[in-house]
């Protein structure tokens, strides 16, 4: 028997729903890229991106014009000045560690938009993104491309 097929498989109907229901929930590097360039994300955009690691792991290294935010500082004092309408996108390392899954179940808990960015740093860097050092956010510049904003997909 097939080991693929083994566990069933959705209907078109269900499958249509469940990634649908993935798209509104996750973006990549490729796409929150190209809205930090644009200026939908960033400091007056609609998008806040927010590193959930800690400060230290932020000045090593962070997404251009992202916002250090610990997961574990989140609550409802610490998030109270934050814009409700905006939509934050969470990360952290990779797929290796949950930080931006904490980071974002916590804010929607506390009644924030939110989306979580697949695959973190680690495919930020991957994808030839270049990165922000020091405590400030910084700013995604063209310049900072490696060959510009590509999606193998």
């Amino acid at each position: 028997m097939s080991q693929v097929l083994s566990t069933g498989v959705a209907s078109p109907v269900e499958a249509s729903a469940f990634f649908e229901a993935q798209l509104k929930y996750r973006t990549d590097p490729a796409d929150l890229a190209a809205d930090l360039l644009s200026g939908e994300a960033g400091e007056d955009g609609k998008i806040v991106v927010i590193d959930t690691r800690s400060p230290a792991h932020y000045a090593e290294g962070h997404i251009p014009g992202a916002v250090s935010f610990p997961h574990r500082t989140m609550n409802p004092a610490s998030t109270a000045a934050l814009p409700r309408d905006k939509v934050y996108v969470c990360y952290c390392d990779g797929i290796g560690c949950n930080g931006s899954t904490q980071g974002a179940y916590k804010l929607a808990a506390l009644g924030f938009q939110v989306k979580e960015l697949i695959g973190g740093l680690h495919w930020w860097r991957q994808d030839g993104f270049a990165v922000a050092t020091g405590s400030e956010a910084g700013f995604l510049q063209k310049e900072m491309l490696e060959g510009g904003i590509a999606c193998a997909c």
